[in-house]
């Protein structure tokens, strides 16, 4: 039973505040040998509660506004405090009262402004990229159309290439993403949906992101924050038709123009294709946002307003050595080596974290031993210079280090970077750049003078590096790999980087449009280079019969080479034949899209490379079904074969080989 006295005065207010309701109210209890009474005061207004002793009941309003001060008191870490306190204000002046009625908005892509790698070219819209932006080209037709977005690479063969580098120790299980896109759209809104359209063997989407940051904008933020919207797997569609993937996403505190799609194609039988992203969104931050109740950390159940800062989740505090030993259990008696051997299995921010625990833990996560390898990768949305400063008396033997898509946008400087590379660039050997735009020629000119062990550097599609930067890569005389795919170097630079460095045994300069003649390149490579064992030139402009001659006559061991879309080659010329019989050990060729290979070429192939594993000649027009079985008999190493678009190979031989060579992968893409 409820008995309610309410005064005139209480019923004319309309913006009572919950924290000062709270305060500002008085219960008195009375209690009876079957009963149990509680009255609660406030400026005249009276609740009576009147309950069994068993159950004990509160009004409504009440509870509600108790609980709802303490999640405020107690924010989790999903929000930072100035949210917190936001959200609260926003209850505060009434918005409570009256519900905003918003309109969503759809929107297509814009403007493409990153990616990590593409299959087209950069001077045309041929699988590229930037067919993402705008309305569908495609969809909602099935295949394979050159109007779409195409990411370089796709299944797990390609991670086992010779060329390719040995993974990193330490990478999280849940950090999936092998390539990246960054997509503006018109106008910033808070999601409520992201639609992709995928046409051809759609599911490699692992990640998609958003930006607090406007990226047409004048006045950009000084934080720039990355939220999850939605993260899954890797994993393949049953069948390679179009879809439509809108997956339920979460709410987020901002509104965004700004997406990040992450993939991974590692599981897809061949290239995925994306045809446009679609973007939902209305333009205030909905009701269910401004009243979402964190979820409670018990972890942080402090009223302490003074929080323990780790700069994104990597910077290491150094004053663990100040704490006191309040016991480790059994662990002070295990042997030094077991504890590094048990420390060793945790991810970067959990190896910081546990150091701030006590003595003993942080003496052995801040052991130089620790960070031999060190991938940053994973965690490019959180570091800056400030991670980098924290890691930096911990990383004096580091010989691998993993960078890749790190600093972008001002979270990492060129200052903060050399200042970290002359503290731990002693020992390098490997150091994995691609995509970190925040490099310039004072970067590079520091690691030329402070990695003197260095033998393997990627700077793939770090396009907006300077010209005149990649000349101090020549200083560099121990290098064996080194990817410029998609970068800016020229011809100087890169004659200069084969004179110093002797010892290349892995060259990717794919996507170089900025080489004038690749024939000289190819000569150099040959006088210089005799050790090469993989050479990507994948879309060269003007290698001719020439160069390539010279090319396979002196680096006679190599094993990989990729001549895709160098449409300057003529089998006519015997050049094909010539390198069948200069490189036995020949592993993968691309050929792709030479419309010119002929069976004479297939048959040197068979005849001289029985090594070989991959083979791709998309496009060509004069290989028969004949010498395309007899290539099959002779290579029985042989796991990939792409006849996409051969004309004369139809998918009824496809499916007949398909069973006659059960190991061989063959591709054989179409079109609606």
């Amino acid at each position: 039973m409820f008995i309610f006295r309410v005064s005139s005065e209480e019923c004319a207010s309309n913006d009572s505040r919950s924290e000062r309701w709270i305060e500002n109210t008085e219960h008195t209890q009375h209690n009876t040998p079957t009963h149990h009474c509680t009255v609660w005061k406030r400026k005249g207004l009276c609740f009576l509660t009147q309950t069994q002793s068993c159950c004990s009941m509160f009004p409504m309003l009440t509870l509600l506004s108790m609980f709802y001060y303490i999640c405020l008191r107690r924010r989790s870490r999903s929000g930072t405090r100035s949210e917190a306190l936001g959200s609260r204000r926003a209850v505060e002046l009434g918005q409570r009262s009256a519900l905003p009625v918003t309109v969503e908005v759809e929107q297509y892509g814009k403007e493409v402004l990153d990616f990590s790698s593409h299959y087209g070219s950069e001077n045309s819209m041929s699988y590229t990229m930037w067919n993402l932006a705008g309305v569908p080209n495609v969809y909602p037709s099935s295949g394979d159309f050159t109007q779409t977005a195409v990411f370089r690479t796709y299944g797990h063969w390609w991670e086992k290439c010779i060329s390719s580098a040995i993974p990193f120790r330490r990478t999280p299980p849940s950090f999936h993403s092998q390539d990246y896109l960054e997509l503006a759209f018109e106008e910033p809104v808070y999601p409520t949906a992201v639609e992709v359209l995928e046409t051809y063997h759609p599911g490699a989407i692992v990640k998609i992101l958003a930006c607090s940051l406007n990226p047409f904008s004048q006045n950009p933020p000084a934080d720039v924050r990355w939220e999850v919207l939605w993260a899954g797997k890797p994993n393949k569609a049953v069948t390679p038709q179009a879809r439509q993937f809108s997956p339920s996403i979460r709410q987020i505190s901002f509104a965004t123009n700004l997406l990040r799609l992450e993939v991974n194609s590692s599981l897809l039988e061949y290239y995925t294709e994306l045809d446009a992203v679609i973007l939902r969104g209305v333009r205030e931050r909905p009701i269910l946002a401004l009243y979402k109740i964190p979820v409670i950390d018990i972890n942080d159940l402090s009223d302490s307003e003074e929080e323990i800062s780790d700069a994104g989740g990597l910077c290491c505090r150094s004053g663990g050595e100040n704490r006191h030993n309040l016991g480790n259990g059994y662990f002070d008696r295990l042997p030094y080596e077991l504890i590094q051997l048990i420390v060793s299995h945790l991810p970067v921010p959990d190896l910081c974290r546990l150091a701030q625990s006590c003595k003993l833990f942080h003496k052995h996560c801040c052991d130089p031993l620790q960070y031999i390898q060190l991938s940053l990768q994973p965690y490019w949305a959180r570091l800056t210079d400030a991670s980098l400063s924290h890691l930096q008396s911990r990383c004096t033997l580091l010989q691998r280090l993993n960078m890749s898509w790190t600093g972008n946008r001002g979270a990492v400087t060129a200052a903060g970077f050399c200042s970290f590379m002359k503290a731990c660039g002693a020992s390098l050997v490997c150091l994995e750049l691609s995509c970190c735009h925040f490099l310039t020629e004072a970067c590079l000119e520091v690691i030329a003078q402070t990695c003197p062990c260095l033998q393997e550097l990627n700077l793939a599609s770090c396009d907006r590096l300077q010209p005149q930067a990649f000349n101090h890569i020549a200083k560099l005389t121990n290098l064996r790999r080194l990817v410029l795919y998609r970068t800016k170097v020229e011809q100087s630079a890169i004659l200069s980087i084969l004179t110093f460095c002797p010892e290349l045994r892995h060259l990717n300069l794919g996507s170089c449009v900025m080489i004038e003649d690749y024939d000289v390149v190819a000569s150099m490579l040959s006088a210089r280079c005799r050790s090469l064992r993989s050479l990507d030139l994948w879309r060269c402009r003007n290698l001719s019969e020439r160069g390539l001659a010279e090319l396979v006559s002196g680096c006679r061991l190599l094993e990989e080479l990729d001549l895709g879309w160098c449409s300057t080659l003529q089998s006519s010329s015997g050049c094909f034949q010539h390198l069948a019989r200069s490189l036995p050990r020949l592993r993968k060729l691309f050929l792709t899209a030479n419309r010119t290979v002929c069976d004479s070429d297939l048959e040197e192939l068979a005849a001289n490379c029985s090594a070989l594993e991959h083979l791709d000649i998309l496009g060509t027009r004069m290989v028969s079904s004949a010498s395309l079985r007899k290539l099959l008999q002779s290579c029985p190493r042989l796991k990939l074969l792409d006849v996409s678009f051969c004309s004369q190979i139809d998918s009824r031989f496809v499916q007949e080989i398909s069973g006659l060579f059960p190991n061989v992968s063959i591709k054989k893409s179409f079109t609606q």
